[in-house]
């Protein structure tokens, strides 16, 4: 089986200071890196290290050509990615010495993904396969549409989170994943909960340090707590996309939620443990050995 990311593609600018600055305040850097990011391309490197055929649907300048080639180095498919005339997106991200981080996205290419694309993409997925998508690019409609008549597994990654484009697709997923305080701004703007009401088959909250809850539908919507790994976090950046990556290619390998879900976590802290976003995340071998 293949999941069909389509997602981001960024350029991460990450900027390591001693505390995330204030509103009109002007902190020293102590460090500068960047590397491969975005949310689309940090889940499809997950799920492609967690040994599952990712194939990448989005779209680069020609400024991000870099990016393709480390793609495809990581074992990711990019022929449905496409070079446009806009930049590609990029990310300036502050990290404390505590792990925790602040991020300005700016989408660029991400927002200008030809539909055409998309089609070609998916008329070569097969029952079963899992679309996967975030909200840091466009075409989500549309591709949700597509993979649902094509007997797809919808799942779409709730961030950066927008009331509008949740509800939009939410008639055709299958799995929504989404943090604590995503769960709470859904349920302030729309009253819904996890359950029948959401038509939703499986929702799964992340809750960073205290692990996940799990509402599905096989077992009444009644929610289930899985606890985080306890570590010592350097950097939090891309260990919630390294989660949604194993888990999904947990599913897709057919393990039980439950199991995907512990394979994540422990995937999960193992990013947390190392400065970085797409570049570090670990491969099976080293999340097996955890």
């Amino acid at each position: 089986m293949t999941i069909w990311n389509l997602g981001s593609i960024n350029a991460d600018h990450v900027y390591r200071v001693p505390h995330l600055p204030e509103p009109g305040e002007t902190i020293a850097a102590a460090s500068l890196s960047r590397g491969l990011g975005g949310k689309g391309a940090n889940m499809s490197v997950a799920a492609a290290r967690a040994g599952t055929r990712t194939a990448h649907i989005g779209a680069v300048g020609a400024d991000g050509r870099w990016a393709v080639e480390r793609l495809t180095e990581y074992g990711v498919d990019t022929r449905w990615i496409r070079e446009v005339a806009e930049p590609t997106g990029h990310a300036v991200i502050n990290v404390d010495d505590s792990g925790e981080n602040a991020i300005v996205l700016f989408p660029g290419a991400n927002r200008h993904i030809p539909e055409s694309i998309v089609g070609l993409a998916l008329a070569e997925a097969h029952p079963g396969d899992i679309l996967l998508m975030q909200n840091e690019t466009n075409k989500q409609r549309f591709a949700a549409e597509i993979g649902s008549k094509l007997g797809l597994r919808i799942v779409y990654a709730a961030a950066p989170f927008s009331v509008a484009a949740i509800t939009a697709i939410m008639p055709q997923l299958d799995m929504l994943i989404l943090n604590a305080i995503e769960m709470e701004q859904l349920h302030i703007a729309t009253g819904l909960v996890p359950g029948p009401d959401m038509g939703v088959d499986t929702v799964l909250v992340t809750r960073g340090a205290e692990g996940c809850v799990l509402f599905d539908a096989a077992n009444g919507h009644e929610p289930r707590t899985f606890p985080a790994r306890q570590v010592n976090p350097v950097d939090t950046t891309g260990a919630g996309d390294t989660f949604t990556g194993y888990v999904l290619a947990g599913l897709d390998r057919g393990m039980p939620i439950e199991q995907a879900i512990d394979l994540a976590t422990r995937a999960a802290a193992l990013m947390v443990m190392r400065k970085g976003t797409a570049d570090v995340i670990p491969d099976l071998r080293d999340v097996q050995s955890f």
